[in-house]
């Protein structure tokens, strides 16, 4: 199995024309406020599974603040970041947090104890912005990371 980092659907177009494998994963920034969902709906055409990496989106405020998911996030009497982390394995992407604190490790491992409902993953869905805490793909100079 391969995958790929930060690809967009023009760079999968070209690689797909190419390669001889495709790769089973595409790892990509995504958060609630970043949910890239055309992207999304492109790669699970083509068989390709997510992986979203920051999906804390680097425990920026605008996300673990945002009143909607501090709302579901009391409902469940849990925290904004396990709705985080449930919203993305609700809709079957792979999320892979960050951490080195040993109990926010176990927070991160404690949700499967509890479901969204739909009305909370559409209300999860609709605080899409297109807001990125890391580099756009198609506008980085990589050269420099």
């Amino acid at each position: 199995m391969i995958g790929v980092s930060n690809f967009h659907e023009h760079h999968l177009e070209k690689l797909l024309k190419n390669a001889t494998v495709a790769p089973a994963f595409n790892e990509i920034e995504l958060h609630p406020l970043l949910s890239q969902e055309p992207l999304v709906k492109y790669c699970q055409s083509k068989g390709i599974r997510i992986i979203s990496y920051s999906p804390f989106a680097r425990m920026d405020k605008k996300l673990i603040e945002h009143p909607v998911l501090v709302e579901i996030a009391n409902k469940y009497s849990k925290k904004v970041t396990q709705i985080i982390l449930k919203w993305n394995v609700q809709l079957g992407y792979i999320p892979i947090p960050k951490t080195s604190n040993k109990q926010r490790l176990k927070e991160n491992i404690d949700i499967f104890d509890f479901e969204l409902t739909q009305d909370d993953m559409k209300k999860i869905n609709s605080i899409n912005e297109n807001y990125r805490v890391r580099y756009d793909p198609d506008n980085c100079d990589f050269s420099k990371l």
